[in-house]
């Protein structure tokens, strides 16, 4: 394992560059960054609120989840997200031109509702990308969240599922059947099938959310972001448990990739042969690369 930058203010969202930068967010800085391959970081948007999960789309521009922003609670250089920030206006997804740094509000609303904590985004092949909302947290409040699905021009957003308590991860199936989503405080991992853009198909009562089941791993391991192989393994970050989760999209096997960080928070495939795992440590503000056993699936619009 090799730390490719150190210093960065709570990261997440990953994104592997074609050029061997990684782009990711800054949570606490509020902004989205370029780490070059020699540790070198450069603030590409200063979007403020709590830019929180990353996916390159149509134009090679830069969609990201803002989740309006958090309290933080520091133990030195050490960082941990609190509840929803003082200042905290509104979720939104926004769209940042690389080259030039500004950015735009894209969505803040659907059906007459606000967006509460976008947090993370995965584009599929038809040029749409769905992603989750974990909602807030205050003192004696927490929001249920669910997944969406909108157009990358801003003409279309809807909600899909609702009710989840901390959507949290999302990623696609190699084949794009079947949308997945981690959970953070159940530690679940669900599935549903994919019908069509922003269409799923639901399960019925009892299943939950409409989805299938596909692991909870217990043991108060909580999940955030997530990736998936070529193979069709997903692959979770796991809080609190210094480790990456690896599941067969059955649930029948589970590996837990060891990680020298207490939040570990997200992870994106790159290199030549997509094996090379950069792993964003948020607790200790570190971005990682790491071989991987499985060649990872290369994202649409990934250069």
């Amino acid at each position: 394992m090799k730390i490719i930058a150190s210093g960065l203010r709570f990261p997440e969202g990953p994104v592997a560059m074609g050029d061997g930068s990684v782009i990711l967010v800054e949570i606490e800085r509020g902004s989205l960054t370029r780490v070059q391959p020699d540790g070198r970081i450069e603030v590409l948007a200063q979007l403020g609120g709590g830019p929180n999960g990353v996916a390159i789309g149509p134009g090679n521009a830069a969609f990201v989840c803002n989740n309006g922003g958090f309290e933080w609670i520091r133990n030195g250089h050490l960082l941990r997200s609190g509840p929803q920030s003082r200042d905290y206006e509104t979720g939104r997804i926004e769209v940042v031109d690389l080259a030039t740094g500004k950015f735009e509000r894209l969505y803040e609303r659907c059906d007459g509702r606000p967006l509460k904590g976008p947090n993370d985004i995965v584009f599929d092949s038809t040029g749409g990308f769905w992603f989750t909302d974990l909602g807030k947290r205050r003192d004696r409040e927490l929001d249920l969240g669910g997944v969406y699905w909108a157009r990358a021009d801003g003409s279309e957003i809807r909600e899909v599922v609702h009710g989840m308590v901390t959507a949290n991860g999302i990623g696609l199936s190699p084949d794009e059947k079947t949308l997945y989503v981690a959970e953070t405080i159940t530690g679940r991992l669900w599935s549903w099938e994919i019908l069509g853009p922003g269409q799923l198909r639901k399960r019925v009562w009892p299943a939950q959310y409409g989805a299938t089941l596909v692991a909870g791993v217990g043991g108060g391991v909580r999940f955030d972001s997530l990736a998936v192989t070529q193979s069709g393994n997903i692959c979770v970050a796991a809080l609190d448990s210094c480790a990456v989760v690896e599941i067969e999209p059955h649930g029948r096997k589970v590996v837990h990739h060891a990680m020298p960080d207490l939040l570990v928070t997200n992870l994106c495939f790159g290199g030549a042969d997509m094996k090379t795992a950069f792993v964003t440590l948020s607790h200790d503000g570190r971005l990682v690369a790491a071989d991987w056993p499985d060649a990872g699936l290369r994202l649409n619009y990934q250069q």
